[in-house]
C-alpha cells in the first residue's frame, strides 16, 4: 500500500522524474531524481538542485516542471539519510564535508560535464563550497535560495527545536496542521491546501500513515547548539562565487538570511542579482510563477552562456 501511495504522490507532478541510484565513496546507497525534457532547448545546461537540511527532492518538483517545460534538464540529489537515499548508521556522517563527496559522486554518475546549481538553505552552503571544487567552466552559475555566508543563529535554533520530533502522523492533513502551527509566521499566506502540499513534500507514506522523509538522527547534528554558539565565518566560501553569476532569492519574512547579509553579499559580488519573495520566510517554496520565471530567465541569460 505504501508503495502505491508513494507513486500517487509522485504522479502529482506533470513530469515523471527518473530515480537514479548510485553509491557514495564509503559505500552508502544514494539516490537522485532526474527530470528530462522531451526536447532539450538549444544550449540549456542542466540544473542541479540541492535541498535543505532535512528536505528531499520533492521540494523541487514545481520548479522542475516549469523548467522542463522550457526544455531544461533538472536533477535533484538526496543527501544521505534523506529522501530516497539510505540512512547512515553513523549520524556523524551527516556533515557537509561527507555530503560534498556524495554530491560529487552523483555528478559523475549523472555525467554532468557542465551545469548550474540551485541550492536551498543547506544546499546553498554546498553550492558555495562547490565553487572551490568546480570552476565556472564546469559550474556556470548558482542560485542561492534563502541562504548566504551569514546564517542567523535564531533560525537554526528554531529548526533544531523541531528536528527529529513528531516524525509520524496519521495523514498528510494531520501533518499539515502541525506544520502550520510551527511555521505560520514564516508562511502566513498558505491556506490549508498549501500546508497539505508542503506536508506531501516533506513526508512519505508508511504503514501507519505518513513519516517525515529523513533520518531522525539528523537532529543530533544540532543538539549541542545554544544561544552562545559561535557560527563559523562563511564569507571565504561565498567569495569563491564572485567569478560567476549568482542569483539570491530571499523570503521577505526569512529569519535565516537577513536583509543586512544580502546587502553585504551584493557589495562583495559584482554579478549578484537578488529577488525578494513577498509573504514567504525560510525557505521560499518556489511554487509561484514569479520566482519560476526569474529563475528561468537567469539561467537562460547567464548560466547557458
Amino acid at each position: 500500500m505504501a508503495d502505491t501511495l508513494l507513486q500517487e504522490d509522485i504522479s502529482q507532478t506533470s513530469v515523471q522524474p527518473e530515480l537514479i541510484r548510485f553509491t557514495a565513496p564509503d559505500g552508502l546507497a544514494l539516490a537522485a531524481r532526474v527530470w528530462n525534457p522531451e526536447v532539450r532547448a538549444n544550449g540549456a545546461l542542466p540544473l542541479v538542485c540541492l535541498p535543505g537540511l532535512s528536505r528531499n527532492w520533492r521540494d523541487f518538483s514545481d520548479i522542475a516542471d516549469a523548467l522542463v517545460a522550457m526544455g531544461r534538464k533538472v536533477v535533484a540529489i538526496d543527501y544521505r539519510g534523506r529522501g530516497d537515499s539510505a540512512h547512515d548508521p553513523d549520524w556523524h556522517n551527516y556533515a557537509i564535508p561527507v555530503e560534498a563527496h556524495d554530491i560529487d559522486a552523483g555528478l559523475e554518475v549523472l555525467q554532468l560535464e557542465r551545469f548550474a546549481v540551485l541550492g536551498t538553505s543547506r544546499g546553498g552552503l554546498h553550492a558555495m563550497a562547490m565553487a572551490h571544487r568546480f570552476g565556472k567552466h564546469r559550474m556556470s552559475a548558482v542560485i542561492l535560495n534563502d541562504v548566504g555566508p551569514r546564517i542567523e543563529l535564531k533560525s537554526i535554533l528554531r529548526i533544531a527545536a523541531t528536528l527529529g520530533k513528531g516524525m509520524r502522523h496519521g495523514s498528510y492533513e494531520e501533518l499539515a496542521i502541525r506544520l502550520r502551527n510551527q511555521s505560520q509566521d514564516q508562511f502566513p499566506l498558505l491556506d490549508a491546501e498549501g500546508w497539505t502540499k508542503l506536508a506531501r513534500q516533506m513526508a512519505r507514506p508508511d504503514a501507519a500513515g505518513v513519516v517525515l522523509d529523513y533520518d531522525p538522527a539528523l537532529a543530533l547534528t544540532l543538539s549541542a547548539l545554544d544561544d552562545a554558539t559561535p557560527w563559523p565565518d562563511q564569507w571565504p566560501l561565498f567569495e569563491g562565487l564572485t567569478d560567476r553569476p549568482v542569483l539570491v532569492l530571499r523570503g521577505s519574512r526569512s529569519d535565516l538570511l537577513s536583509q543586512d547579509t544580502l546587502t553585504q553579499m551584493a557589495a562583495r559580488h559584482p554579478q549578484l542579482q537578488t529577488m525578494i519573495i513577498d509573504g514567504e520566510g525560510h525557505a521560499p517554496l518556489l511554487w509561484d510563477q514569479a520566482s519560476q520565471t526569474r529563475i528561468a530567465e537567469f539561467l537562460t541569460e547567464f548560466a547557458d552562456n
